[in-house]
């Protein structure tokens, strides 16, 4: 580790929301083309396609569409077909969106006529707190009735326009805050491990994408609710920064904490999706993301800082080994470790479940009265939130300022444009116990879950999931790669060029490899 600097007074740093999100891709020499022309399209190859159409992630399918030796509706068919002999299609997909079909037609016939859009004929899971027009969306509660959804949430609005397919709406935890039972539409099992869970809330979107029933997933992430589900299924997602993904048309849990974000099999995919995902269209930024899609990163340059105390004391010897081995790779790539300072994370961990439960009870304290039809988790939750006070709630907010400042000033003091921290403190969870295992210590969900990923949320900066090995139940281990405010692209970078190096992200699920 090399020396840090002195610590700079926190003064110096403005809040999240008025952060520039240009300065933080810095680091990463993701340059424009040749010809200074930045563009949002990606330039594949034509290929033939190697796997069966299910295994496939999406910068192959665009591939494979290009050179002809696969279809939109082809794809489509052959997911649909997995969906029905994989436990995990009837567990993790609800419903197939009204008009795929027609959509993956259209498809067809632009590729024939070549006018391909950047994302034609791209399936992907929608969560069932997402709105996909014509479709049915419950939010996993049985307070939802039969709603359909008048028009998209803006972010499946703009995928379609980019010629992505809304193809299956997929499960959700209750209102995504409920216990892994939900009393609507059952239990989602994890693909590596019946008695497992996928971890919540994005239940069906992780277990979709393990089990290679889509090729990328939408999910919300409040408390870590797309980071958990790929960690403990064994893929990869980005929380992104704060508002660069559009809420509009997401069912809300909390307004302050949620994010809606991609979840894919690779960072390179979510380099693909994620400029078409974005509310405010960044030609640069697209043109970083491109350069990933197509070149794996020079890491030289950058510095990761390492943290100590909170992000590694409840966390097991394997995962803690898998975290370290994850380190060297990125110091071989060329990263350069830099311990960070202490940030004193506990209280700051504390107002974000405040401020969560606060607001989940401002959206359901109506419904209280009905509280027989609410998951008993999610009930749990909405009878803190209630006994919250104002004044508690009121300094939770303000927390959240300090928070952004002291993580600010520590990658500062650091000199580090990134943090590694370990993923979730243990493999998979157990659904029978609502336990997961920290060195032979059974630990209640609550404990350990958002550990490591609520402070992100509270703070806005973007985070990034990928898997970093196996544990000692041969389940999947994570490792989590923070930004910078806006600094998304630099996140993605660090993990194409990790997964580059490394396996983990391309084992399957053991009922697949036959």
């Amino acid at each position: 580790m090399t020396a840090m600097r002195p610590l700079p007074g926190v003064e110096r740093f403005e809040p999240l929301d008025l952060v520039d999100p240009t300065l933080a891709d810095r680091p990463y020499r993701c340059d424009p083309a040749p010809d200074g022309r930045p563009s949002a399209s990606v330039d594949l190859p034509p290929a033939p396609l190697a796997v069966p159409a299910r295994m496939a992630g999406c910068a192959d399918l665009l591939a494979a569409y290009a050179s002809g030796t696969l279809t939109p509706a082809a794809v489509l068919s052959d997911l649909a077909a997995a969906a029905a002999v994989d436990p995990s299609g009837a567990e993790a997909i609800l419903c197939v969106a009204p008009d795929a079909a027609d959509l993956a037609r259209d498809s067809e016939r632009r590729w024939r006529e070549g006018r391909p859009r950047p994302l034609e004929g791209l399936p992907f899971g929608i969560k069932d707190i997402v709105d996909v027009a014509g479709a049915k969306v419950t939010s996993g509660s049985l307070f939802t009735g039969e709603r359909i959804a008048a028009q998209d949430a803006d972010v499946v609005a703009r995928l379609r326009a980019a010629g992505a397919i809304p193809y299956a709406m997929t499960a959700t935890t209750e209102f995504a805050c409920g216990s892994p039972h939900n009393p609507r539409h059952g239990t989602v099992t994890n693909p590596w491990d019946a008695s497992r869970w996928t971890g919540g809330s994005s239940t069906g979107s992780g277990a979709a994408l393990a089990a290679r029933l889509v090729p990328f997933a939408l999910g919300t992430d409040t408390g870590g609710s797309i980071r958990v589900p790929s960690c403990w299924c064994g893929t990869t997602g980005l929380k992104p920064s704060r508002e660069r993904v559009s809420r509009t048309g997401v069912a809300p849990l909390s307004w302050t904490l949620d994010h809606v974000g991609p979840m894919t099999r690779s960072a390179r995919d979510i380099a693909l999706v994620l400029p078409h995902m974005v509310a405010a269209p960044d030609a640069t930024f697209a043109a970083r993301c491109a350069q990933l899609v197509t070149d794996t990163p020079d890491l030289s340059g950058p510095r990761i800082g390492v943290p100590a105390d909170w992000f590694t004391d409840l966390v097991s010897a394997p995962v803690l080994a898998n975290w370290r081995a994850a380190l060297d790779v990125l110091a071989a790539l060329g990263a350069e470790l830099v311990d960070l300072p202490p940030v004193d994370v506990a209280p700051m961990h504390e107002a974000g479940w405040t401020i969560l439960l606060s607001e989940l009870a401002a959206h359901h304290e109506a419904r209280h009265p009905q509280g027989h039809l609410f998951d008993r988790g999610l009930l749990a939750r909405l009878e803190q939130g209630m006994h919250i006070s104002a004044g508690a709630y009121g300094r939770a907010l303000a927390t959240r300022r300090r928070a952004q400042e002291a993580f600010l000033a520590a990658m500062e003091w650091a000199g580090a444009d990134l943090i590694a921290t370990p993923g979730l403190g243990g493999e998979p969870g157990d659904l029978a116990t609502l336990t997961l295992d920290v060195d032979g210590v059974a630990h209640g969900f609550q404990q350990v879950l958002s550990r490591n990923t609520m402070i992100f949320d509270l703070t806005g900066f973007p985070a990034l999931m990928l898997p970093s090995g196996f544990g000692a139940m041969g389940l999947p281990t994570g490792l989590q790669i923070v930004g910078r405010p806006g600094a998304d692209a630099v996140c993605l970078a660090a993990g194409v060029a990790f997964q580059a190096a490394t396996p983990h992200h391309k084992t399957l699920p053991p009922r697949l490899r036959s």
